[in-house]
């Protein structure tokens, strides 16, 4: 996911180097009003909403009591605790795994331990804004693999059962209470107070959660005396209402259904989170060679013998959970598993060909299915699209590259994307040649200006560049918990925010009483 901006006119005008600058000294605080970018020799200076510090330099309301808390204690204190936040992370174990990295090193996610304050007003157009969301999406999937009256009533174009995650092995399957995304993790930005936008949907393995959790724990054991400054709403009971989700939907008749966490294996970037997820809510954590199908069943291998799986909760692709209906040189799946599924003897979490709604193509039509299933205007809207594909689209796109955001409408992690504002001549001559030649691959979007949060720095505490990750759990209702994961680009300038790609991570605190 990539931090857009948006172009903003300097408001004290002048050059760069006289725009507002704070140094606070007692607290350390290193303050621009704007962010400066250079590109090809030229600066371009953007505009972004400061979360915690008014234009003139003054504290928002939310921020008072932490500022106050910040005057007592001072920036060699939270330096202290960051280093200690460190040393616990590595003992827990908390790493993932980068891609395609030489030493294949497990690193730790840069944890920042100043935290990012929401009020009510501000969640509450969060969370009902990503419910609509996740509601209109399992409609949409419900409706894409059996009637497709969106298609026919022409509001989707037939085109999308071209995509290459449209599963056709999914037509006319019914899935236990019609819910295919289970667990969604919507990425919403702010460009200003009350302003959200959603920049992506991520419904197939959607990853994250784990930090969310252990990031409230860090942050109680380091700073006690902060939560008893604020009311600041639980997180923790978020794995049991995930398996309260995953029960919900066991195929019927199942009254105590064994639900499992199915994982690719050690080796994979997020495997501390599924084995802590599945500590968690109290399940087993197995891999592919731990289950077998038989007579229309999935079952277990245990040391009392075999136990039938009724729930699995997967972090495996599509591709890989079954060699026998998808690539038939996967290891990480259960040969039959497919098709059990169909027949209504398992239950899967998130269902197969869940990729389809969040592909990047597929995005630009949520706010028509909000419209269309719901018959509600959307909360959160989306950020505009251009889609290369269209050719008015492509000729703006070529003509304003240096302006957009352009990402591959499979992309995932920060790769395979352009950040306009900030990229060389090579790197925009090289996307050019690229859309030409695949233009239906990519979509490009205007560069947001998104909000800031203060960050502990090697240099003290400045503002950088935030999105926010709500987790939305679909079962006999659709919820989420009052928090988030705040991702936070952490250098200087930069607008991506992936773990993958540099980014770290904040504690989301929810106020009960804001």
């Amino acid at each position: 996911m990539c931090a857009n901006m948006v172009h903003v006119p300097s408001a004290t005008g002048g050059s760069p180097a006289q725009s507002a600058f704070q140094h606070n000294e007692s607290k350390h605080f290193l303050y621009w009003h704007e962010f400066c970018l250079t590109v090809d020799m030229t600066v371009s200076c953007l505009t972004a909403y400061d979360e915690m510090r008014t234009p003139d330099g003054g504290i928002r309301p939310l921020y008072k009591k932490y500022d106050a808390w910040l005057e007592e204690t001072g920036y060699a204190h939270l330096s202290r605790k960051s280093r200690e936040a460190e040393l616990l992370f590595r003992r827990v174990g908390i790493t993932f795994n980068v891609y395609g990295e030489d030493a294949g090193a497990e690193r730790l996610i840069p944890f920042d331990v100043i935290p990012r304050i929401l009020g009510n007003k501000e969640w509450t157009i969060v969370s009902t804004g990503a419910i609509q969301r996740v509601r209109a999406l399992n409609a949409f999937l419900d409706d894409l693999y059996h009637e497709q009256r969106i298609i026919k009533a022409g509001r989707i174009p037939p085109s999308i059962l071209t995509n290459t995650l449209y599963r056709p092995e999914m037509q006319g399957v019914d899935v236990p209470g019609r819910v295919y995304a289970h667990i969604a993790g919507i990425d919403v930005v702010r460009t200003d107070e009350n302003q959200f936008y959603v920049l992506e949907d991520n419904l197939r393995t959607p990853s994250g959660v784990s930090y969310m959790l252990e990031n409230r724990k860090m942050m109680m054991r380091l700073f006690p005396e902060l939560f008893r400054r604020y009311s600041v709403a639980p997180i923790e009971h978020y794995p049991q209402v995930l398996l309260d989700n995953l029960h919900a939907v066991a195929p019927p008749g199942i009254q105590n259904p064994t639900v499992v966490l199915l994982t690719p294996g050690a080796c994979n970037s997020a495997y501390f989170e599924h084995v802590f997820l599945a500590q968690q809510m109290g399940i087993e954590l197995v891999e592919g060679q731990d289950l077998f199908v038989k007579d229309n069943a999935v079952f277990m291998r245990t040391t009392e013998g075999p136990r039938r799986v009724d729930v699995i909760y997967r972090r495996i692709d599509d591709d890989y959970l079954d060699p026998l209906a998808f690539r038939p040189d996967s290891i990480l799946g259960v040969a039959g598993l497919v098709s059990v599924y169909r027949n209504g003897g398992v239950t899967l979490a998130n269902a197969i060909g869940t990729g389809v709604a969040d592909d990047k193509a597929t995005y630009v039509y949520v706010p028509d299915m909000i419209r269309f299933y719901l018959e509600e205007e959307p909360i959160l809207p989306n950020v505009p699209t251009y889609r290369p594909s269209i050719e008015e689209d492509r000729q703006f796109v070529l003509a304003h590259l240096d302006e957009l955001v352009v990402k591959e409408v499979q992309g995932s992690g920060g790769y395979g994307m352009l950040i306009g504002p900030t990229a060389s001549k090579a790197q925009l001559d090289e996307f050019r040649a690229r859309i030409l030649a695949n233009p239906a691959n990519y979509v490009a979007q205007p560069t947001l200006a998104l909000s800031t949060c203060p960050t502990l720095v090697a240099e003290g505490i400045a503002p950088r560049h935030v999105d926010l990750r709500p987790f939305v759990l679909s079962g006999k209702t659709v919820t989420l918990v009052p928090g988030a994961l705040s991702r936070v680009a952490l250098r200087e300038g930069s607008l991506v925010v992936n773990s993958s790609q540099g980014g770290g991570t904040k504690d989301t605190w929810v106020l009960n009483d804001a």
